[in-house]
């Protein structure tokens, strides 16, 4: 016979041992789940675009200095929905004999390596349209590379996908060369040497005449690989040259059309293309050596494009709303290998940036999906930021330096201001006391919503039971502090109700998060700093105990929350109603019994 004692000691063993096998599973501190909201509403940015002042002031303090007299820029910051702000600036010295005199969205620009972008986007397509896989060697499609024989490189082992993402090991140029730029190669300590073998095009020959794919193959049948396929990345130019090959071939069309065709018409991009515009359209900066005119020939699917940066919002918009739905084999802003510092990543072919240090507290990272361009006389950079629906294009005529300065006096503020705008959308969203429905249960749970916490489960009483101290155990270590923890909800962007329009019912997933201890320094236990995700850490019959279900009403507003694990559905109160619980939740807890907490 098992008596209640023993039942009980079966009961507590049984938590035990599950709880040891949870943590031996999930021994990392993960301090800030994130993204910590779901994405803000058009309706939200329309309403609220008074932080752009203050950006709008420190630009004009910039442009102040003499950096800026001879550069002009664009900037434009859109949402997936529509441009936000733009701010335009052209250069107190213009180019005497070309180019515009007033700078604005229509303005074009060159965007030298953001063009590797829109190679991409096309490879993706022709994946998704079944011409070929982004995992086919690419001797598949330029059969020059068949012959193993003629090249150092193992063209056998480098796929699509791993030129895409800057992991093939080959070198970085066709042409850019010191050698033709030294007239007295002896200053470097370099001895004269012959230029038998170079490429007879581009910076090689005086008439700057472009390279084209007979010049590409010649060059790469001389030239070793730095290192193995896939072994560590390194930035590759030709990379996304011999794409351009590629994709020419399984679409039967000149590269400039395969982009014309599949995006820039598509998209609306009527201001953007390979082929140089009429001088009277463009930023030109006032320098000699500018590269307005260069043509790039077999280079120019690494960066030949021209644009505006109205064209670009459309583009970034394109971007917000496609990039993980593009081929079900992908999404295209995860990373896919890491660069030389702890911050970088390289994608396909976007350069990742993560940080650490411009929200607080200091553990919330900020993620920017970011492409940057380079050709003299113009730097460019474009940003997405998928946690917050934010795409960002800033172009720069003249000095690179001017790029640099904008870039951290418009995203830092612009991060930390959408920050604070969701968590005060969510505060008026989510926030409140939820009493179970329909049953005599003593079950109720609390909301609140912060930029440093996000949405947090601050109270869940379920069936007279604390639920959330009940659970911390099996994720964290035992014997924590109520302090040294939190109880969040992050969201997974799928719904309960998928095929609703819109989509009904926001499902969330419950963190038991450790709060960072700062009194012995950030760095005290450098392995705290190590974080494994896992979402899904609890079930009960068969159903998470982590899944929370998030039912708005026709105004938008959360008014039921389901705790599908407990069985339970909880309806938000009215303020007059939150005032009387929490007042008997209090009292009910002062009396030392949780059986006094709130009866419904």
């Amino acid at each position: 016979m098992v008596t209640p004692a023993r039942s009980m000691m079966y009961r507590v063993n049984v938590l035990a041992a599950f709880a040891v096998c949870i943590a031996a599973q999930v021994l990392a501190k993960c301090y800030d789940p994130s993204p910590a909201f779901l994405l803000p509403s058009q309706e939200l940015f329309s309403r609220n675009k008074s932080f752009f002042a203050s950006i709008d002031s420190a630009i004009d303090t910039l442009v102040t200095s003499d950096l800026f007299n001879g550069s002009s820029f664009a900037i434009e910051v859109t949402s997936s929905h529509e441009t936000l702000w733009s701010r335009y600036h052209t250069a107190k010295v213009l180019n005497k004999t070309r180019g515009t005199r007033h700078v604005d969205g229509d303005t074009r620009f060159r965007i030298a390596s953001i063009t590797k972008t829109f190679t991409t986007l096309a490879l993706l397509q022709q994946h998704a349209a079944g011409n070929f896989s982004i995992d086919d060697t690419i001797d598949k499609y330029i059969h020059e590379l068949q012959d193993k024989d003629e090249f150092s490189i193992p063209w056998k082992d480098i796929t699509l996908r791993s030129l895409a993402s800057q992991l093939s090991g080959i070198p970085r140029e066709l042409s850019f060369d010191l050698l033709p730029e030294l007239p007295d190669p002896s200053e470097l300590g370099l001895p004269v040497v012959s230029r038998e073998g170079l490429p007879a095009c581009d910076q090689y020959v005086p008439s700057g005449a472009p390279c084209q794919r007979s010049d590409l193959i010649a060059r790469l049948k001389r030239t070793p690989p730095l290192f193995a396929p896939n072994q560590k990345s390194t930035y590759s130019n030709v990379a996304f040259e011999l794409l351009g090959l590629a994709v020419e071939n399984v679409t039967g069309l000149p590269y400039e059309d395969v982009l014309t065709q599949n995006i820039l018409k598509p998209v609306g991009m009527g201001n953007t293309s390979i082929t140089k515009p009429d001088d009277s359209t463009g930023a030109i900066p006032n320098t000699p050596d500018n590269a307005w005119d260069y043509r790039l020939g077999v280079q120019a699917p690494t960066g030949a494009l021209y644009t505006s940066p109205l064209d670009m919002s459309k583009y970034l918009r394109h971007i917000l709303t496609h990039y993980n739905g593009l081929t079900p084999t992908s999404n295209w802003f995860q990373p896919a290998s890491y660069a030389s510092s702890a911050s970088s990543f390289y994608g396909m072919p976007w350069e990742i940036f993560r940080t650490t240090s411009i929200l607080d507290p200091n553990t919330r990272p900020t993620t920017f999906i970011t492409k940057g361009g380079n050709l003299s006389g113009y730097a460019s950079m474009i940003f997405l930021l998928p946690d917050y629906d934010i795409g960002i294009t800033l172009l720069v005529a003249g000095s690179e330096d001017t790029l640099t300065k904008l870039r951290e006096t418009v995203t830092v503020p612009l991060v930390r201001a959408v920050d604070e705008l969701i968590a005060a959308d969510a505060e008026k969203t989510y926030a409140g006391l939820y009493i179970a429905t329909g049953s005599t249960l003593n079950t109720s749970l609390t909301l609140t919503a912060s930029a440093a916490h996000g949405l947090e489960i601050t109270s869940f009483i379920s069936n007279s039971t604390d639920a959330l101290s009940a659970l911390a155990p099996l994720k964290l270590e035992a014997g924590l502090s109520r302090s040294a923890w939190r109880a969040q909800l992050v969201p997974t962007f799928l719904y309960k109700n998928q095929s609703a329009v819109p989509p009904a019912g926001e499902l969330w997933r419950l963190q038991m998060v450790s709060n960072k201890d700062e009194e012995n320094g950030p760095h005290a236990n450098v392995w705290d700093d190590e974080c494994i995700t896992d979402e899904d850490w609890a079930m009960y019959a068969g159903i998470p105990l982590t899944e929370f279900v998030m039912w708005r009403d026709e105004e938008g507003r959360v008014m039921e929350v389901e705790a599908s694990g407990f069985r339970v559905k909880m309806r938000k109160q009215e303020e007059k109603e939150q005032k009387q619980g929490w007042s008997e939740m209090i009292e009910g807890r002062s009396g030392g019994s949780a059986q006094s907490v709130l009866v419904q």
